[in-house]
């Protein structure tokens, strides 16, 4: 039969790492282009509804939040459903303000087209919403959206 030598003390050649900071800094350009930023931080829980039909919005640029839910906070601000526009707390007569300052901030050509999505969670009685709603009639915001995630199946 034949022998097999065990080959003792033979070392591995070194890694080269030469090209390790171009690879650190391309995922580091890469996920400064893909992450996109959030224009408010939530103060309130909105866990949304669920829906069967869900139409996604075209151009969010044309879309004004108004989030409605119980605080995140709730020990310094209580379990009551409170209305969140941009990053502060607001009642509702704060809304018509909103939708003015939400206007003049687009260009004269989109301020038609602006849509309020009401982003409220699933636990809030509907009469906070009711109002709300009024409140945007009064401000002739009658372009309305409801956010929901798609309904399991």
């Amino acid at each position: 039969m034949a022998r097999f030598k065990v080959k003792k003390d033979k070392e591995s050649g070194a890694i080269n790492t030469s090209s390790l900071p171009d690879i650190i800094f391309m995922l580091l350009f890469f996920f400064m282009v893909t992450t996109t930023m959030r224009e408010t931080s939530p103060k309130v829980r909105t866990k949304v509804p669920e829906a069967s039909q869900i139409q996604k919005l075209e151009k969010k640029s044309l879309v004004s939040y108004i989030l409605i839910g119980p605080p995140i906070n709730h020990r310094l601000y209580g379990d009551n459903s409170r209305i969140q526009l941009d990053d502060q707390f607001a009642t509702v007569k704060d809304i018509g303000e909103f939708v003015a300052r939400e206007r003049q901030a687009r260009n004269e050509a989109d301020r038609n087209k602006i849509t309020t999505s009401l982003k409220v969670d699933e636990s809030t009685k509907m009469g906070v919403v009711t109002d709300v709603k009024q409140q945007l009639r009064k401000s002739s915001a009658l372009k309305i959206n409801y956010s929901a995630r798609r309904a399991r199946k």
